[in-house]
């Protein structure tokens, strides 16, 4: 009998060998699997489509064209060749609650397009050997479709798809994903809308002392690559050592059966000095939005992306007072084409439309100050929304008086407009009559006679 340690060597040295034609058996099986059969006729089965832009991607209201190509090695009968677009947001992700596995997933279809270049056929249709192309062209539908996303617990895909169906066999397919850019603006007229915010921080329970921070960022509407500016005020009452801190963070939400998942990522920090007890000082900071940043989803009933700027100060052993400025990270395209809509001129037929200028000046008594005459007189100041930021410091937090100043562009003067011509009115009296007495214009109505013995 051959002893045991001799098995084991034998093992051993046989083992990498095992594993290198096991690893090889499964490449091959996957790639029969992804390309079909390796007996199939189909071969070189691809998939492609035209570039619209310099960044290859798309929106709603583009058009897709492409081509779908593949080799016969033989005369082959196949049912049907078609080609379909869809748009797809899917999550998934699983928790342990005690000794209880459970998995959350949601499924969200926005559209699907499908062209078939040989209709379904039971008996089949008959193709010749030889290298076959066709041709399509989809419209990708308007509405409110979130951008191409990626995540550890979901995706937001839109796929291209292309399929040769036979008899009795499994179907040929080849896909490729597109990249999606949604159009819609989350922050809607607030392009050039800066934020600010204050709050302040109560410290010690016998001896108060407190914490004030104010600050303000130039940005509520970013894209990848631009740099944040941000400056905060900081006001030390108490006795300790703080530090103003910055950071930018990215969250991301799955949403699924009543639960969420939640993911957060910081995407720049920055530490300033330490703030002496009974000081104040004020510190700025610059913070970049990486260029392979995620764009913002808000449009996803299932999934999404947001991004917060925080101003915070590190206190030791005690809350920390901060103040979030949410964030908008958008296609530079986007931006540009908002900034574009508010320079945009009034168009031709607004002109002369109905307005507060329309209406006759007010008639003011006397000793009263009226509003001065002039074009000034029309001019209404933009109004200015308020932007709260989202605060928190701890216990004793106070609510910002926050308003966001927004930067609006000067669009081009409005042309006066035409004046109606003046209507005459005959007077009711010539001149030099006297008018009729009032009794005989407006007789006094008859009153009934009280009767005798009433009170």
């Amino acid at each position: 009998m051959m002893p045991l340690v001799s098995i084991l060597s034998i093992f051993r040295s046989i083992r990498p060998a095992l594993l290198l034609q096991s690893q090889s058996a499964n490449c091959q099986q996957s790639h029969q699997l992804a390309t079909g059969n390796s007996m199939s006729p189909i071969k070189d089965f691809s998939l492609t489509y035209e570039a619209i832009n310099e960044d290859i991607t798309f929106s709603v209201g583009d058009t897709i064209t492409g081509t779908v190509t593949f080799n016969l090695t033989e005369d082959t009968k196949v049912k049907s060749v078609l080609v379909k677009v869809k748009g797809d947001a899917n999550v998934r992700w699983t928790e342990w609650k005690g000794n209880e596995r459970r998995t959350y997933s949601a499924h969200r279809r926005y559209f699907k397009l499908k062209e078939y270049f040989v209709e379904e056929n039971t008996q089949g249709t008959v193709f010749p050997k030889g290298i076959h192309q066709f041709n399509f062209r989809f419209q990708i539908p308007q509405g409110d479709l979130p951008s191409s996303f990626r995540g550890n617990h979901g995706h937001i895909t839109y796929m291209l798809e292309a399929k040769i169906s036979r008899s009795w066999r499994r179907p040929s397919k080849t896909q490729t994903e597109i990249s999606f850019v949604s159009k819609t603006f989350p922050y809607e007229g607030q392009v050039m809308c800066s934020q600010s915010g204050s709050v302040t921080k109560d410290i010690g329970t016998f001896s108060k002392a407190e914490v004030q921070l104010s600050a303000t960022a130039n940005k509520k509407v970013c894209s990848p690559g631009d740099t944040l500016s941000v400056v905060a005020k900081i006001t030390n009452s108490s006795s300790k050592n703080v530090k103003p801190k910055f950071k930018l963070v990215q969250t991301t939400v799955y949403h699924a059966s009543g639960s969420r998942k939640i993911k957060e990522k910081i995407l720049a920090k920055v530490v300033g000095d330490a703030i002496e007890p009974r000081s104040e000082k004020t510190v700025s900071c610059r913070l970049k939005i990486p260029a392979d940043a995620i764009y913002s989803i808000h449009n996803c009933e299932i999934l999404t992306v947001e991004y917060n700027l925080k101003a915070y100060v590190d206190i030791s052993f005690d809350f920390d007072p901060e103040v979030v400025f949410p964030l908008a990270v958008v296609a530079p395209k986007l931006v540009a084409m908002h900034l574009s809509e508010v320079a945009r001129p009034n168009p031709p037929e607004a002109v002369g439309a109905q307005s507060y200028s329309d209406f006759p000046p007010p008639t003011f008594p006397a000793g009263s100050h009226p509003l001065p005459a002039g074009p000034i007189a029309n001019e209404y100041p933009a109004p200015r929304p308020p932007q709260p930021a989202n605060v928190g410091s701890g216990s004793n937090s106070q609510w910002p008086q926050n308003l966001a100043r927004c930067n609006f562009l000067a669009t081009a003067p409005v042309p006066p407009l035409v004046q109606p011509p003046a209507i005459t009115v005959p007077p009711q009296f010539q001149q030099g009559e006297e008018p009729p007495p009032y009794t005989t214009l407006y007789p006094p109505p008859p009153y009934d006679t009280p009767a005798s013995g009433s009170s």
